[in-house]
């Protein structure tokens, strides 16, 4: 049998060792019987050999399949963030919405490529997280500078957006099913902590499960749920008709030049935060197993065809669908706001609260996948300290210590969704231009070629893109202002 050999480079960490000074685990792989061992027997050698790779929750279990990366990137891959798209058509038209919004599909598509096909480009060694890369691609200053924030955001901020999301939605079920005032249930009702805790205790509970591996169950029904509130809101827009004095032509409501452009902008950030899961993506391929005969980005590949071809047609039926049966009547909350309240009065109960329901248990599930990365940079902090495997005890304390400081952080501050797009703006070169810059520094390829030139353009386009966000997020904010309700949901 081959010889498997480990080197744990970095292993001294320091107090700031959770996000900042990451272990960076290499694994040599010497060719040899070991090829012709079943997948499982490698992994299993792989695990053995490399203890603090096996003690982490991202890596702890490597006996994922397909169809597991199939559902965890649906999970995180489709969110409440699809139902803006129609705001994004109501500035831009048909026309020019459908094409913004198939060029940004195809580019992320590529840089989730990109990212997949980087996950094992250095021979013999697995990059299981998006931080990790970064810091192989560009060196341990510049690469923790440009993945630090926009992974810390994308995980911690993430669930704290599901939070108030998800409390916001079981309170919403709860009007729909038992009225305002709880009179047709007789229970009073919550008020928005309370709501927003419910939502945290049973997300932390679930959080128990120990590795990403493990919430695949999870991710199914999150799958399902967001897929399932989606059609049900697009279909049922559809077939009960268009309000009165719909109009289709983009910019309607624009007075001016600087509010046209502004509002087109906008539009474009919209439809760029709409594609999500990226900081996500070598993590879910880091639980596949992976042997020199059979590598695990071709599974991982697989998996991303299947999973974005079922994301890209939730993505165009909500973006057509919600605007077809709005156009520029839809609100700024998008289809979330625009389908009670056109439709909310005709409709049954039962089945607007079946939709606030999935919503609800979309955001727990995405909460499981998001939270992981924080998870991991816990434990590896505590294994640090401690010089052992984490404990079970130790392990739920520190998630729930994450669950509490995520409730503390939405209660504080419940209008941060007013700032995810500027916020979202700035951590969008994970998505559009990081990747294409790593592809650059890890392949090298030849200057001036074909691949060279179609990165290096994408990584400026994306530069440029971001630019565009942050400054169109800047005028909403501007424009819209902003209802800062500190402590008060």
């Amino acid at each position: 049998m081959g010889e498997v050999a480990a080197e744990i480079a970095n292993s001294t960490l320091d107090d700031n060792a959770v996000f900042t000074e990451p272990t960076h685990l290499v694994i040599v792989i010497t060719t040899g019987s070991i090829a012709d061992e079943s997948t499982a027997e490698a992994a299993a050698a792989a695990r053995d050999a490399n203890p603090l790779d096996g003690w982490l929750p991202i890596t702890e279990s490597r006996d994922g399949s397909t169809v597991s990366a199939v559902v965890h990137l649906l999970c995180s891959g489709l969110g409440i963030q699809a139902l803006m798209l129609p705001v994004a058509f109501a500035s831009l038209g048909w026309v020019w919405g459908i094409i913004t919004l198939s060029i940004g599909f195809l580019w992320q598509l590529y840089t989730i490529w990109a990212l997949v096909e980087l996950h094992e480009s250095v021979p013999r060694t697995r990059y299981s997280r998006f931080l990790h890369l970064s810091i192989a691609a560009f060196g341990p200053r510049l690469g923790k500078l440009l993945a630090l924030f926009p992974v810390m955001y994308l995980s911690g901020g993430t669930c704290v957006m599901l939070i108030i999301n998800g409390g916001r939605a079981m309170e919403d079920l709860f009007k729909t099913m038992c009225g305002g005032d709880g009179a047709a249930c007789g229970i009073k009702p919550l008020d928005g902590v309370e709501w927003f805790l419910l939502f945290t205790c049973i997300a932390i509970v679930i959080a128990q499960l120990p590795n990403l591996n493990s919430i695949a169950t999870v991710s199914l029904f999150g799958a399902i749920a967001a897929v399932g509130y989606g059609a049900l809101i697009w279909i049922l827009s559809v077939t009960k008709g268009r309000p009165e004095g719909v109009s289709y032509e983009p910019l309607i409501e624009a007075k001016s030049v600087e509010a046209r452009i502004g509002s087109v902008l906008n539009a474009i950030g919209i439809i760029a935060l709409s594609f999500r899961g990226h900081n996500l993506v070598l993590e879910i391929q880091g639980t596949l197993p992976s042997t020199p005969k059979c590598s695990s980005k071709e599974s991982m590949w697989r998996a991303v065809i299947i999973a974005y071809s079922l994301i890209a047609l939730c993505l165009y039926s909500l973006a057509i669908g919600g605007f077809w049966a709005y156009g520029s009547k839809i609100p700024n909350g998008g289809l979330y706001v625009a389908f009670p309240q056109f439709h909310g009065h005709d409709t049954p109960k039962l089945v607007m609260g079946l939709t606030y329901l999935l919503i609800v248990a979309s955001c727990l599930s995405a909460f499981q996948i998001y939270a992981m990365p924080a998870f991991d940079n816990l434990e590896l902090r505590y294994i640090g300290i401690r010089n052992c495997r984490c404990s079970r005890r130790a392990r739920t304390f520190l998630r729930v210590f994450f669950g509490c400081l995520t409730f503390f952080v939405a209660v504080a501050l419940p209008f941060l969704g007013s700032l995810a797009p500027l916020i979202g703006g700035m951590t969008s070169t994970l998505t559009f231009v990081i990747p294409c810059f790593m592809w650059l520094m890890i392949k090298r390829p030849r200057r001036k070629s074909g691949k060279w030139w179609l990165n290096v353009g994408l990584g400026w386009l994306g530069v440029v893109l971001w630019v565009v966000m942050v400054a169109a997020a800047i005028w909403v904010l501007v424009d819209r202002g902003i209802n800062a309700n500190f402590f008060d949901p």
